[in-house]
């Protein structure tokens, strides 16, 4: 399907084949031999030192590894994609579980790796990077993989535990992935009961009616599969928090916070502040609510515009790039021209049609340098800043494109970082570009709605999810315990400012995050990232024109250095102590009182 201008399809063909084809099959089954033997080789690694006969063997392997790496994740991706866009064929879920059970041939090389590592010297350490520009370039990676030793079991329970997880712990991931694919909602439409996916339920429609019935019949689906979910949420859980104990680490926060590259002073720093800064979104949320007629909102409330004689419009998908592109060319040429190519390019699946998973992502193809961005664009200024939002990633891994493999990771923290630091460039312009009184209130009020999400729902998933290990030492929790606990995090997140029937306690089972095995406690790198960005977006406008040059040298920099290190070096911030983010958090004040003096106006 084509809009006028740009593709609302992504090519995924120019990629690799289709994986129903046999040329496909050619290159799974190719790429399977490849693992492997890379994963065999890896078992006869010699010690890391400077000596040169071992030297050689070592950047043959890393040549190799890297090979591997890439092509996997590319491999990951390109089946992700096709399962995303189709839940329901089988062929694309059976690659997905093939490709996961070669998985372990993966985490065998990174267990070699970093265990051989682990046992050199610091002497020999360095002399081993000293010794080869190939090693000498990837010099972080080898680090970090040196540190990320600690965390290992000893190898051969290591690599039991990895054979394990194929259908243990990333099989619970998949199973989840399947239902919430397969999943309907009945909803009323024209005076027909229709069924559609859960990604294609608005609960942002001006009549509190739909939004209500809406909101309720999504709860009536999810409601049909709480009990898969809750099991696949215990064992997720559970086997992390087994593998927690085998390691001695007695805080489960430990993992996300090294895969963040991130110190447990920051995370603090952070929610501490805006746990003293929430009552201005508290007063916002009130504010609403009396201007919707109710005296606190319902979750189903949260999503609506703030009323204003504004009358929203269709945003067709190609007004929306054109926007996207416009603004983001004023921000930086380079940002435009960026977004224009890729939303040209076919390289964005944006069809509002059934059948999709739901949510958004952006994955790189690093090897053909490209990215893709799944979504589904519903016409509305949220899809807009979505779709944004997902450009934002994909620039992030268009500027490390040429940078080493292992140099173009970086952390999910920093990654939100660009992805809502782009999303605030489209926003801003447009509250700078009208002198509407109406037009400022509804844009300030999906700013302070964006607030919300990130200071107090991601909140909610955070504080769920910490309760969620806590508790699950115990024993696994009913669907039931697992709504108490979702309900009360919500009420200390959002300080009690919803109605006493207006909690979303099942959003546990309806939230993806939850369940992505790889890695937990997928929401606070959202927070860290969105006032990160606030911070970031208040320095453009105070740095004038070499603004984007030092915004790409951040962006550089994600890919060999710690969060802390990243913003430091560029940015001249330490994320340890308040005083930065209180700083992103006077931004949501001064768009909390500007709304607030708006409306006061009338």
């Amino acid at each position: 399907m084509m809009t006028d201008q740009y593709p609302l399809n992504w090519d995924l063909d120019v990629l690799y084949p289709e994986p129903s084809t046999a040329e496909f099959t050619a290159v799974f089954d190719a790429f399977r031999a490849d693992v492997q033997k890379v994963a065999d080789e890896s078992d006869q690694l010699p010690a890391v030192s400077g000596a040169a006969e071992g030297v050689a063997v070592w950047v043959e392997f890393f040549q190799n590894f890297e090979d591997i790496s890439s092509r996997a994740h590319e491999l990951q991706s390109f089946i992700g994609c096709h399962c995303a866009a189709d839940a329901e064929n089988k062929c694309y879920q059976q690659f997905e579980a093939s490709l996961s059970a070669l998985t372990p041939y993966q985490q065998r090389m990174a267990t070699n790796l970093e265990f051989a590592l682990k046992d050199a010297t610091d002497a020999e350490f360095e002399a081993f990077l000293a010794a080869a520009p190939q090693l000498a370039d990837s010099a972080f990676f080898f680090g970090e993989s040196r540190r990320h030793a600690a965390l290992r079991l000893p190898k051969p329970q290591e690599t039991l535990f990895a054979d394990l997880s194929v259908d243990g712990l990333h099989a619970w991931g998949r199973m989840y992935d399947r239902i919430s694919g397969e999943l309907r909602v009945e909803v009323m439409h024209k005076g027909n009961v229709v069924r559609k996916s859960p990604g294609q339920i608005r609960l942002d429609a001006p009549l509190r009616e739909v939004r209500e019935n809406n909101f309720y019949a999504a709860t009536k689906a999810w409601d049909s599969i709480a009990g898969s979910c809750a099991d696949a949420l215990n064992h997720i859980a559970g086997t992390r928090l087994t593998l927690y104990d085998h390691l001695g680490l007695e805080d489960h926060l430990v993992v996300p916070l090294h895969e963040n590259r991130m110190q447990r002073e920051t995370l603090d720093a952070m929610w501490s502040a805006i746990d003293a800064r929430k009552e201005v979104l508290v007063t916002y949320l009130q504010k609403k609510a009396a201007a919707l007629g109710l005296s606190k909102p319902a979750w189903y409330d949260l999503s609506t515009a703030y009323p204003t004689n504004v009358t929203a419009k269709d945003v067709t998908y190609d007004a929306a790039v054109q926007k996207i592109v416009e603004t983001f060319a004023r921000f930086s040429p380079d940002l435009g021209e960026f977004a224009e190519l890729a939303c040209a390019g076919g390289w964005i699946e944006a069809e509002d049609r059934g059948g999709k998973r739901q949510g958004g992502f952006c994955t790189g193809f690093e090897r053909h340098k490209q990215s893709r961005i799944f979504m589904t664009f519903t016409n509305s200024e949220d899809a807009l800043s979505t779709l944004a939002h997902e450009l934002g990633h994909a620039y992030h891994s268009w500027v490390l494109k040429d940078q080493p493999v292992m140099l173009q990771d970086y952390p999910m923290n920093l990654a939100e970082t660009a992805s809502t630091f782009a999303e605030a460039i489209v926003a801003e312009q447009r509250l700078a570009g009208t002198d509407s009184r109406d037009e400022k209130i509804a844009i300030l009020d999906s700013m302070l709605g964006d607030a919300v999400a990130f200071l107090m729902n991601i909140h909610a998933r955070f504080q769920f999810e910490n309760e969620l290990h806590v508790q699950r030492k115990q024993g696994e929790l009913s669907p039931e315990q697992l709504n108490d606990l979702m309900q009360s995090a919500q009420r200390k997140a959002y300080c009690d400012a919803l109605a006493e029937e207006g909690w979303n306690p099942n959003f546990w089972a309806s939230k993806l995050h939850f369940y992505i095995s790889e890695l937990p406690f997928y929401n606070f790198p959202y927070t860290f990232g969105y006032l990160l960005s606030l911070g970031v977006y208040k320095l453009s406008q105070d740095s004038g024109g070499d603004f984007p040059k030092q915004y790409r040298e951040f962006l550089m920099a994600t890919g060999c250095m710690s969060a802390e290190d990243a913003v430091r070096s560029t940015f001249g911030y330490d994320l340890t102590q308040p005083d930065f983010w209180n700083k992103s958090l006077d931004v949501v004040e001064q768009r909390a009182q500007q709304f607030l003096d708006l409306i006061a106006a009338t």
